[in-house]
């Protein structure tokens, strides 16, 4: 009989992250969801096919469920194929989806999605709290960018 192994930084991979959601927004609270996904979706986003950049959470009176979510058209799976932007729904907690909907009453807040991954043999989101940032806050975030760079060439 083998031995669970515990989840570790070496068991999670992530699949698509979200790098425009950092610049984008602050992000104020993380949480982990789960994903309601059919088999052909799972093989292509093992093979990486898939794109967050439109993606975005919406709270309906059943959950929370990911709209915009790009996964491409598994080639192997034929006439059993899913459809590339259907939703899917989130699998959270009912606190945690408590959580989201006293957030996005408040102004300005919104549920973004900043990664997904693969923890072990699941499939996983992370989603967050986010408010927008202003223009002068995006261009304060590339100053600060671009010093660090600077000083990491200099430092080499």
């Amino acid at each position: 009989m083998s031995e669970a192994r515990p989840l570790s930084a070496d068991n999670i991979r992530d699949l698509i992250v979200n790098r425009r959601a950092s610049f984008e927004f602050f992000i104020e609270d993380r949480f982990e969801a789960g994903l309601s996904l059919l088999g052909s979706e799972v093989k292509s986003l093992r093979a990486g096919r898939g794109n967050l950049q439109e993606a975005y959470v919406r709270l309906t009176d059943r959950g929370a469920v990911i709209s915009g979510l790009h996964i491409s058209p598994y080639e192997q799976a034929n006439r059993n194929n899913h459809e590339p932007l259907r939703e899917r729904q989130l699998l959270l907690n009912p606190s945690e989806i408590a959580k989201l909907r006293k957030a996005t009453r408040e102004k300005g807040l919104t549920v973004v999605p900043l990664r997904l991954y693969l923890k072990g043999s699941w499939i996983k989101m992370e989603i967050a709290i986010a408010k927008g940032k202003k223009l002068h806050d995006k261009r304060h975030a590339l100053k600060e960018r671009t010093a660090k760079q600077e000083l990491r060439r200099r430092g080499q």
